[in-house]
C-alpha cells in the first residue's frame, strides 16, 4: 500500500513516514504544496495525508484541485487548526477524515488503515478470504487460523491483493502500491515475490490470469501449502 505525506515540517513527516512504514506501507514524502498537488494527480496512491499549511499551495486548495480532477484517493487532513468551521470547510471539499495536531501516531496510523480498508470495500480490520485471514492492524496473514510468516514485503503483496480480491491486479499496479520509485529491483521481482507468497499460503491462494495479472478470488479452492 502506497501513501503520499505531503507535509512541509520534515521533523513532523519523517515521524509520520517511519510509522507508516513499521505498519507495512510505502510512504512518498513531499513538502511542496505544488508538488504534492502533482504527485497526488499524476500518480497512484492508496491514501493521501494532506496538511493545511504548505508552501506554494495551502492543503485546501490542492484537495479541491484533487476532486475536480476527479482524484478518488482517500484524503486525510491534517491541520493545527482546530476550529469546527474548518473542518467543516475541509470536509466539504472532499476530505476523508481529519485529524487535529497535536495527535498520536498510533490513531494516524489506524485512520489511514481505515482509509485504505474502506476504500477497497471493507469495514472490518479483519479480511478474510476463504481459509486465509488479514489482520491488518496486527499486520499478520493466518491460514485456518494459524500465523503464515511472511516477510514485509511478501505481506504488502498478499494485503493488497486481498484488499483487491476478485479483481486481477497486473503487475506494474503491483510494482506501482509496493516498491517505493527509488528502490531497486529485478524486472521480475513482482513474480519472484509471488511465487514466494504461493509456496507458505498455497499454490492456489494467488491465481495467474496469463496477459493480465493476478487475482486472490474468494471462490478459490483450498489446496495444500507447498
Amino acid at each position: 500500500m502506497r501513501i503520499l505525506v505531503v507535509e512541509d515540517d520534515e521533523r513532523v513527516a519523517k515521524s509520520i513516514c517511519s510509522a507508516l512504514e513499521l505498519a507495512g506501507f510505502v510512504a512518498v514524502h513531499e513538502t511542496d504544496g505544488e508538488e504534492g498537488w502533482y504527485l497526488g494527480s499524476s500518480e497512484p496512491f492508496d491514501a493521501i495525508i494532506l496538511d493545511l499549511g504548505l508552501p506554494t499551495l495551502d492543503g485546501l486548495t490542492i484537495l479541491k484541485r484533487w476532486r475536480r480532477e476527479n482524484v478518488i484517493t482517500p484524503v486525510l487532513i491534517l491541520t493545527a487548526r482546530g476550529n469546527w468551521d474548518e473542518r467543516v470547510e475541509g470536509i466539504d471539499a472532499g476530505a476523508d477524515d481529519y485529524l487535529v495536531k497535536p495527535y498520536r501516531t498510533e490513531e494516524l496510523v489506524a485512520r489511514t488503515r481505515a482509509l485504505v480498508r474502506r476504500a477497497a470495500g471493507h469495514a472490518a480490520p479483519l479480511i478474510r478470504l476463504g481459509e486465509l485471514t488479514l489482520d491488518t492492524r496486527q499486520m499478520r496473514v493466518s491460514r485456518n487460523g494459524q500465523p503464515v510468516p511472511l516477510t514485509p514485503q511478501e505481506y504488502r503483496l498478499v494485503s493488497y491483493l486481498m484488499h483487491q480480491c476478485d479483481r486481477v491486479v497486473d503487475q506494474m499496479e503491483l510494482t506501482q502500491h509496493l516498491y517505493d520509485q527509488d528502490f531497486e529491483r529485478e524486472s521480475n521481482s513482482v513474480e519472484v515475490l509471488v511465487g514466494r507468497a504461493r509456496r507458505k499460503l498455497g499454490k492456489n491462494s494467488i491465481q495467474t490470469r496469463r496477459g493480465f495479472g493476478y487475482i486472490m478470488e474468494t471462490t478459490s479452492e483450498s489446496d495444500p501449502v507447498q
